[in-house]
Formats: structure tokens, sequence, C-alpha cells
């Protein structure tokens, strides 16, 4: 069971709803905007990314319990959010170097935990990819990193996030069937590594255990698993923590996150919300850059709107209150 500290649950409360779901909105997206604006055959520029988070933030933000943000595009975002709208601030610099071998982290180099905490972030998030089965030395530099990341964020008293995106080194297709066939060990095992005290993360961001579009009966093609070795998947991966973590949607349809949510739940998944990326807002990037800011808006408040308060609907449903697995630090009564 999490032990949180008086300050850190205050944060999370305000990251949450009242009954403990974590319903946030993620829009901390760089490289990936980018590209996305890039396929519509121009050329993206600071002012396209903030002013596209900044409308997401304003016009969606009222019905999430928080957004994440990043502090290179995102502060004005992070200024137009709803009052009562909690945020999370990332903290890694986007993206991997591709040159050197296993995909190593490293933090924004102008920001620190205190300096995103005076900025208002209520949480810190920090990406890490990571593959259980590589070489040692790689997980090693890794595990050494989120140790004092995470000490960072205990002395400034103040909720770590960490997300979590497996890969295989040997394998550079994570779309593919045979990646499919392995992802339920690297997704399970890796939470299992990162659930560990030394490493002092409060919540845990995750991919679902299984690729849906290869589960029995959710694809149109080849299977890698029945609805049966899918469900089971879904329930180790609950019990592979005890740590509250929620699902990242990964760009996949809002239709099909919502459906793998209504999965994980009859499987038995004990997840404590999302932080819902591309899934509710991407199909607004194009109103925005071919038409502008109007017509985004309009999008936004129409269809996007719809996605988000969709999805509240299926986690009203489905997810687990993380109440149910913290308690507080006998200091935190002390005063």
């Amino acid at each position: 069971m999490l032990t949180l500290t008086k300050g850190k649950k205050a944060a999370m409360d305000r990251l949450s709803t009242k009954e403990g779901v974590i319903s946030a909105l993620a829009i901390d997206q760089r490289g990936a905007l980018k590209k996305m604006i890039k396929a519509l055959d121009v050329e993206p520029t600071d002012a396209h990314i903030e002013a596209f988070k900044a409308l997401v933030s304003s016009e969606l933000t009222p019905y999430a319990s928080s957004i994440l943000l990043d502090p290179e595009y995102g502060l004005p975002a992070a200024k137009a959010r709803y009052k009562d709208a909690g945020l999370l601030l990332a903290y890694e610099k986007t993206g991997y170097d591709a040159e050197t071998p296993g995909r190593l982290p490293d933090l924004l180099s102008d920001w620190s935990v205190l300096r995103l905490k005076e900025q208002g972030a209520d949480a810190i998030k920090f990406l890490l990819y990571y593959d259980i089965d590589e070489d040692a030395a790689i997980n090693q530099q890794k595990h050494r990193f989120i140790e004092r990341l995470g000490s960072e964020c205990a002395q400034e008293d103040i909720p770590f996030y960490l997300e979590l995106v497996s890969y295989d080194a040997q394998n550079e297709d994570a779309g593919s069937l045979a990646y499919a066939k392995i992802k339920p060990h690297k997704v399970n095992e890796m939470m299992k590594e990162f659930s560990k005290p030394q490493y002092k993360v409060d919540v845990l961001k995750v991919e679902v255990p299984v690729n849906m579009n290869y589960v029995e009966g959710y694809g149109t093609g080849e299977t890698a698993y029945s609805k049966e070795e899918a469900a089971n998947y879904f329930l180790e991966q609950s019990q592979a923590t005890d740590l509250p973590f929620i699902f990242l949607s990964a760009g996949v349809s809002t239709e099909l996150f919502q459906q793998t949510l209504v999965f994980a739940k009859e499987a038995g998944s004990t997840f404590n919300g999302v932080l819902c990326g591309r899934a509710t807002w991407k199909n607004g990037v194009k109103p925005f850059i071919e038409a502008g800011e109007s017509a985004a808006r309009e999008w936004l408040e129409t269809e996007g709107r719809e996605n988000i308060e969709s999805l509240n609907t299926v986690l009203a449903q489905t997810a687990s209150s993380w109440h149910d697995k913290v308690q507080l630090a006998e200091e935190a009564f002390v005063k």
C-alpha cells in the first residue's frame, strides 16, 4: 500500500475526482504534435503549438479532473485551464536519441522539480522507455536515474507520476504481432520493478498489457491472445503493483480506448483512471491548422467535449478509487 504525506495526499486530491478517480487530459506532446501539423503540409511554429494547447486546455479542462502539460510550450495552457482542474507538468525531454542504445532518459535542462512546482504543478510526470530484458548495464542506469528523480520529488513533497512505455530492443515494430505476443511480459514485469519502494513513485501511468488489435474479437486480422488470455493479463497487471495506476491511450481511437477500459474492468483490473491524450483531441488539429482558432474551438466544444464526457461515463463504470490503495504517513498527523 502506498504511504502519502499530507502534502502529497492534498495534491493527489486536486488531480482527481472526489471519488478518487484520475480523469486527466494529456497534451504534453511536443514532437508528436509537430508531426501532426507537418502531416497537413504546414511547418509547425512555437505559436501553433502554444495556441493549440491553450485552446484544448480552456475548452476541455472543465470536464477533466486535471491536465498534463509540458513547461516548454504548455505554460500558457496551464494558465488557461479551468480553476478546479489540477496540473501535472512533464519533466522529460521529448523523444530519445536513436543513435545511442537503450533509449536513455533525459531531463529538461532548464527545469527542476522545485521550478515546476513554482509554476503551479500539483505533480511531476516523467516518461521512461523500458525493456525489462535489455542489457543489465542499461537498465541499471535507468534504475539509478528514477531513484534520483523520485528522491527529488519526495524532497519537494510533490507526487511523482512515472509513465512507463515498454519496448523490445530486438524489435523496433511495437505494432507487430511478434511484439504483441511478448507485450504482456514487458509491461507487467516493468510495473513490478518500478513499484519497488526505492523509486518513490506515487502513480504509475502505463500501457494496457496487450495490443487490443490482436485480441480475439477486437482486431480484423491475426490474433495473439484469446479473450480469456487477454483478460488474465489484465488481472496479472493489477497484481503486479500495489501502487495506484492509470492507463495511457497510446494514440488509439476513442472508441477502442473506451472498449479497452470496459474489457479491463470485466477482467478484474483495479486501474484508477486515465491520462488520455490524442484519443480526445487529435482530430481537432486539422480544423485548427486549416480553418483557424474559431473552427478548432467549435470542434473542441462539440466532438472534443463529447469524447471526454463519454470517457468520463465509462470511467465512472470501470475505474477503481485510488483511495483504497493509500494510507497517510504518521508524520502527516503531527502538527
